[in-house]
């Protein structure tokens, strides 16, 4: 069966950094556009960084820019996502997606255009 699983998340006070994996199985990641997301309970699930199939090209929500890296170990079919300088409102359960359905190689902040996902890791981040 096709999965992605989580893991990496916890509690930090503000400034702290966390490393977030996105694990897959049933599928190769190579293949496929990979993005991470968040959401807060009462609030939209908002992109926050994705990369695309070569690991080449990535992008940021422009509220995490300079904080966050996303990278991806094709060999260990898995990506991550390294937070630094965590701040209070990046508290959210953060998933990860992929584009499997689709022949896309450019990856976007969009989440109506991914199709599997993972059920999250929660992050918390307060004094």
């Amino acid at each position: 069966q096709l999965q992605l699983v989580e893991s990496g998340g916890g509690s930090v006070q503000p400034g702290g950094s966390l490393r977030l994996s996105c694990a897959a199985s049933g599928f190769t990641l190579d293949y496929y556009v990979i993005g991470w997301f968040r959401q807060a309970p009462g609030k939209e699930r908002e992109g926050v960084s994705c990369i695309n199939k070569s690991g080449r090209s990535t992008s940021y929500v422009d509220s995490v820019k300079g904080r966050f890296t996303i990278s991806r170990d094709n060999a260990k079919n898995t990506v991550y996502l390294e937070m630094n300088n965590l701040k209070p409102e990046d508290t959210a359960l953060y998933s990860c997606a992929a584009i499997t359905k689709a022949m896309i190689g450019l990856c976007g902040l969009t989440p109506q255009t991914y199709d599997a996902w993972g059920q999250g890791t929660q992050v918390t981040v307060s004094s």
